[in-house]
């Protein structure tokens, strides 16, 4: 139930970051769904061996390096989803950033605190 909610809300933050940047096209909402899904799947899979590959430049960046792989991300969901478009690599590191920031947000909202 959570991977379920997981994925809605990361689709929400999608259909709303399209509506903001204009290097970002997603033609329908099952178009989100799919790049929520891709994008869960590649964070899970491939971003480590990414991270693991770049160890030597993230740590040189201090960690900015981070974004980079992050960008290098959505434009492999780009690649991979038909339909999902991303106009360039500052598009795509922007939708990142705000991204992961919208993500905070929601998830936020649906982890309760557990009292001591």
């Amino acid at each position: 139930m959570n991977l379920i909610l997981r994925i809605l809300l990361t689709t929400i933050a999608v259909l709303i970051l399209q509506l903001f940047l204009p290097g970002i096209t997603i033609p329908s909402y099952g178009t989100a769904i799919w790049v929520a899904i891709v994008l869960g799947v590649l964070n899970v899979f491939v971003k480590p061996i990414l991270i693991i590959f770049t160890l030597p430049a993230t740590i040189f960046t201090l960690g900015l390096f981070l974004f980079v792989i992050n960008a290098i991300i959505i434009m492999l969901v780009g690649f991979l989803v038909d339909g999902f478009e991303v106009s360039g690599f500052w598009y795509a590191l922007l939708f990142s950033i705000l991204l992961s920031f919208l993500q905070s947000v929601f998830y936020s909202f649906i982890y309760e605190k557990k009292q001591v």
